[in-house]
């Protein structure tokens, strides 16, 4: 009871303030396995439901953007948003041409509200600093003048969209909504109309014969890309913003990816330590872990580092976090770590470098998403982040090495490391598979 008035008054706190206290609100109801229950569901709501402008807003907006009354420009116009987010609400409209399109329009007060939200927050963190001195979290700070101004500046959002499809064009199951620039600006942003059901939605995916477990493989397969292999990351992927649907000609399932806004581009040095990292982990080579945590700024804290990127006990990472899912005792054990060692927890977030900071929140989204569909913690999840990471750090070799005798050593190197991935992988489905359960049953006949 006390949670669920606690969460409700945090609920009511994000909206009548609005803008940079939504966006804080959205990542804390994608916290699932670490915070109670009420806190999440009751902040859910904020992923698509948050305050919404009213008509006059809207149109005063379009107005000073795109110099043309909405009647003007549309044959139609829904008055009733798609979805209302921290920064901005969507509207269906249909154009002068036919043509449906999603109209992304900023909220009017929310640029010049943010920069005195941040400046709220500084002096509260400051007064919290002043009163536990342990807690060290003026990093949320500088990250939010920092990215802010890029989330406010939708222009720049279309432009990490076009970037990101082009950039990941052989997902064929990837769909990002076109950007319609003659009538986009920094606070109004045309974009192709595309629908489906939110991605931590389970029962909309069973009623529309989409297969849970696709999806969830898909989205790691979409992150691990991303991170090991570009390092140009979509930072926000809160289920409002992952879209999934069916499509009615080739039966294939689609993930949508909306909201553009907020991208980490990762050094060089950065993706290949964590690379490395990643790789040690699935291996539980615990070396490999201290020294490349070490090397991303975790110190003598490095058992906490490995236990806040993969959100699995201390016993687990050291048992191979591949060989066992995750357990309710290892949830509760989690979620009482998190409480013991926040002292700990925010000197650690103040030690790493920035960079790391919006990929821990973007896997603790990825995360809550796996979560709501249970399928956290899947062997096919580990199985693809290793392919991205044994091709990224070959990739990275290559460019680095300048005799040609190296270079196809590496790459036989990468296709029997992949191999033997494809291998164990298929080794996986049989086992799983009715036909698996046929040949085993033979065997054990025979012997």
């Amino acid at each position: 009871q006390v949670h669920l008035r606690s969460a409700e008054r945090l609920r009511e706190l994000c909206c009548a303030n609005r803008g940079t206290f939504i966006k804080v609100g959205q990542h804390l109801g994608a916290l699932d396995y670490l915070l109670p229950e009420e806190y999440t569901r009751t902040l859910k709501v904020l992923h698509s439901q948050a305050p919404q402008s009213t008509r006059q807003e809207i149109e005063q907006v379009i107005r000073e953007d795109l110099g043309k009354e909405i009647k003007e420009l549309f044959v139609s116009f829904e008055d009733t948003p798609l979805g209302a987010a921290s920064l901005a609400q969507v509207h269906k409209a249909v154009l002068q041409d036919g043509r449906t399109v999603a109209v992304k329009i900023q909220h009017p007060k929310v640029r010049a509200q943010s920069s005195k939200d941040i400046l709220l927050m500084e002096v509260l963190l400051l007064v919290v600093k002043q009163i536990f001195p342990d807690f060290e979290f003026m990093w949320l700070v500088e990250e939010a003048k920092k990215n802010l101004p890029l989330e406010l500046d939708f222009l720049n959002e279309g432009r990490n969209a076009e970037k990101v499809a082009h950039m990941l064009k052989n997902f064929e199951f990837l769909k990002v909504p076109r950007i319609y620039w003659e009538l986009s600006t920094r606070r109004v942003l045309l974009m192709e109309f595309m629908e489906g059901g939110q991605v931590n939605d389970r029962a909309y995916m069973e009623r529309n014969g989409i297969n849970v477990n696709e999806i969830s493989r898909n989205l790691g397969k979409l992150y691990s890309e991303m991170i090991f292999v570009n390092g140009f990351v979509h930072c926000d992927p809160h289920p409002g913003n992952v879209l999934v649907k069916k499509c009615p000609a080739s039966g294939k399932a689609h993930i949508i990816l909306l909201d553009h806004g907020l991208y980490q581009v990762l050094s060089e040095s950065f993706r290949m330590d964590y690379c490395r990292l990643w790789q040690a982990l699935i291996k539980a080579d615990m070396k490999r872990v201290q020294k490349y945590s070490r090397r991303l700024g975790a110190g003598d804290l490095y058992p906490l580092f490995a236990c806040m990127l993969t959100a699995r006990s201390w016993e687990s990472v050291n048992r191979g976090i591949d060989r066992s899912p995750v357990s309710a005792s290892e949830d509760v054990e989690i979620r009482s770590n998190a409480a013991a060692y926040l002292p700990q927890i925010t000197q650690l977030l103040n030690n790493v470098p920035r960079q790391m900071l919006l990929l821990l929140k973007t896997n603790d989204l990825l995360r809550g998403i796996e979560s709501a569909l249970h399928t956290r913690a899947s062997a096919s999840s580990f199985l693809n982040m290793s392919r991205c990471c044994i091709r990224a750090v070959s990739t990275y070799q290559r460019s680095k090495s300048h005799s040609l005798c190296r270079r196809a050593q590496i790459s036989l190197t990468e296709a029997l490391s992949l191999w033997q991935i494809n291998l164990y992988e298929l080794f996986l489905w049989l086992k799983g598979s009715q036909l698996g359960n046929w040949v085993i049953a033979l065997l054990s006949q025979m012997h």
